[in-house]
């Protein structure tokens, strides 16, 4: 066995345990995300049998796992699943989903048009990138490696993908989406 296989092993190991020492984290999803209700992956997947927990749902962080992050969401236990967004620590990736302070406080200051568009998960454009992010949740890292870019890439399902492109200012100015999807992503 070499040394760096040794080593790696022992990183692995150690990282939950690292995490755990850090204290739970406790406070409220960021954004709507979708779960079978057991498991919620970070695709976010538009799948029939899934319910949305929506974005402000108190969260309590139980424990980590490999590239999981076991909570209680909404009265069960639930798993946040890491599995298109590996390149993130799994600690930052928590903290995308698990933030300090309720969503619902700032989006009680957006306009009507919005607050309906984030409470059923859909988009238009004029939405900001904190708008997108509350109503349809963070695109995976794999696909969208820097949230800095113009275009997010989303998945609605395994075949069906939209796009959300923002302008300079980071405000949508178009969602690009096959014409059956687009009722299912754009608030028209």
């Amino acid at each position: 066995m070499s040394v760096r296989l040794v080593l790696s092993t022992l990183l692995l190991a150690a990282a939950p345990t690292a995490l755990w020492a850090q204290g739970m984290p406790e406070g409220y999803l960021c954004c709507n995300l979708r779960t079978d209700g057991k498991w919620i992956t970070d695709i976010n997947y538009a799948e029939k049998g899934k319910r949305v927990l929506p974005v402000g749902t108190p969260v309590k962080v139980t424990g980590y796992g490999r590239y999981r992050v076991m909570a209680e969401i909404d009265g069960s236990s639930q798993i946040l699943g890491n599995d298109y967004s590996r390149n993130l620590p799994l600690d930052a990736f928590a903290k995308r989903y698990v933030v300090a302070v309720n969503p619902q406080i700032r989006i009680s200051t957006f306009d009507p048009r919005t607050r309906e568009a984030i409470k059923t998960g859909r988009l238009f454009n004029g939405m900001t990138r904190e708008q997108v992010l509350m109503s349809v949740g963070y695109p995976t890292s794999d696909e969208t490696p820097n949230l800095d870019t113009s275009i997010w890439r989303y998945w609605l399902n395994q075949s069906e993908e939209f796009q959300v492109v923002f302008d300079a200012q980071g405000i949508v100015k178009e969602v690009g989406a096959l014409p059956l999807s687009r009722p299912k992503i754009l608030m028209e």
